[in-house]
């Protein structure tokens, strides 16, 4: 078999090597080195990379958590383990936390004031490599917390190394996350507010500009466009409450619950929750660690938010259509055609009503990632960061865009006054006024008079 094998791939063999020596480059190497083997005795040609000379030279490091371990991590439970490609965005919530953890310690007398200062030193100068674009993110390192302490060991030495002191990367994380959520709820109300007065300026743009109301997508009473765009105020100043309420459940602080189970050093958790702006700390430990259910708010108050503006969405994609004409979007917040040159598409607003199903999405993941997980912290939780990033980037590009659109569009007066006679209307005012004059029988004659295909008729009852 092993010579059958041979004598089929000779011919490729002596062909790729007659390519290779009549190329005119310095010192050629052969493509494949395996294969000058394998031409004289035939061996799996497995892909081997010769070791670099750094990697010779600078062996991996002893993780935070690798004292009892006699082996380093692969290489590709190294990579699919790792979380710093998309967490180290916790920098500065990362940074705060450790500042106000180097404070409480020197206060409690666990560090020196001398240790607490080289530690807040190096951290102000971290900081400033991130934010300058100098810092060497190591996916060795793991995580954003494991790179931003092995390069303050790097920098300030053996104060570094005690800066994990009664603490947990569980309850480190924890406290970053619920950091930068805050944060990011505010972000967003600040979003919403935004496009709220867009739509309040709208509709004093507009002002006593009467349109059709629909319901079933049927012509159904005369409405005022005022009215109609304040529901989407009413609507996203409830989305704005629901974020309000989620970030005050959210604002305790897990920092002292370490793994699990706290510590018995003598901390001051009150003093840590102060200085990061939280109401109190966390009153159980297991929970502070293991549970995600403010993240599920969270998302499920974003889901909200993008299910409203899709609603928004959809309604001005219609009302831009031929077939509406009641809203006319400037170029500068449209789109065209490859192939059409007549085109003129309200994009920004179907990607707003499209991302609507990333938003839930995100929340139907991390729903799922948390159903079944017994107490307390288990390492599927490090997969809520990426949705809860990916649903609040997300919403705020469908706020802002919403907004943007909303200054830029022009409603069609004209268009619109046509569209109001066809479809009746006026016909439920008219029935109100009836009931009022209490004429049962000029009741009945006007119902009939819309609906009945029996002109005669009609002129009887008359």
């Amino acid at each position: 078999m092993e010579s059958l094998l041979y004598s089929s791939a000779t011919p490729f063999f002596s062909s790729l090597s007659t390519f290779v020596s009549n190329q005119s480059v310095p010192n050629p190497r052969p493509i494949f080195p395996l294969l000058h083997r394998a031409k004289s005795n035939f061996e799996p040609l497995w892909c081997t990379m010769s070791q670099s000379s750094e990697t010779e030279t600078n062996p991996k490091e002893t993780k935070l958590w690798g004292g009892r371990f006699e082996e380093s991590v692969t290489d590709i439970v190294e990579k699919f383990t790792e979380s710093i490609s998309f967490d180290k965005q916790l920098y500065k919530h990362d940074i705060r936390g450790s500042k106000a953890h180097a404070s409480m310690l020197a206060k409690q007398e666990l560090i020196s004031v001398s240790d607490r200062d080289s530690i807040l030193q190096g951290l102000d100068e971290i900081e400033r490599r991130i934010e300058a674009g100098e810092f060497v993110w190591r996916t060795d390192r793991e995580d954003v917390h494991m790179n931003i302490e092995a390069a303050l060991t790097d920098m300030v030495g053996e104060p570094a190394k005690k800066l994990h002191t009664a603490r947990s990367r569980n309850d480190q994380v924890l406290t970053d996350f619920r950091l930068w959520c805050r944060d990011s709820i505010d972000r967003i109300i600040a979003s919403i507010r935004h496009l709220q007065v867009a739509l309040v300026k709208l509709a004093l743009n507009n002002e006593g500009l009467i349109i059709p109301g629909y319901t079933h997508l049927q012509r159904a009473q005369p409405i005022l466009l005022q009215h109609l765009l304040l529901a989407y105020v009413e609507q996203l100043a409830r989305d704005a409450g629901r974020l309000l309420d989620c970030r005050t459940r959210l604002n305790f602080c897990p920092l002292g619950a370490c793994a699990l189970a706290g510590t018995g050093l003598p901390i001051d958790r009150f003093m840590t929750s102060d200085s990061l702006g939280f109401t109190a700390p966390m009153s159980n430990s297991i929970d502070a660690v293991s549970d995600r259910d403010f993240v599920l708010e969270f998302l499920s108050a974003n889901s909200i938010i993008a299910v409203h503006l899709s609603r928004l969405g959809e309604e001005w994609v219609l009302w831009a259509s031929e077939e509406f004409g009641f809203i006319t979007p400037s170029d500068s917040v449209s789109t065209g055609s490859s192939i059409m040159p007549q085109k003129k598409n309200p994009d920004p607003m179907e990607l707003v009503r499209g991302k609507s199903a990333r938003v839930i999405g995100d929340l139907v993941t991390l729903l799922t990632l948390c159903k079944g997980l017994p107490l307390a912290y288990n390492r599927d939780l490090q997969e809520d960061k990426e949705p809860t990033f990916d649903s609040v980037k997300t919403i705020v590009g469908m706020l802002e865009v919403s907004a943007e659109f909303a200054l830029n569009i022009t409603f069609n007066e004209a268009r619109i006054q046509k569209a109001l006679p066809a479809g009746y209307l006026d016909a439920t005012t008219l029935a109100d006024y009836l009931v009022k004059k209490a004429s049962y029988l000029h009741i009945f004659v006007f119902v009939d008079f819309f609906f009945c295909k029996d002109s005669v008729s009609v002129a009887y009852l008359i």
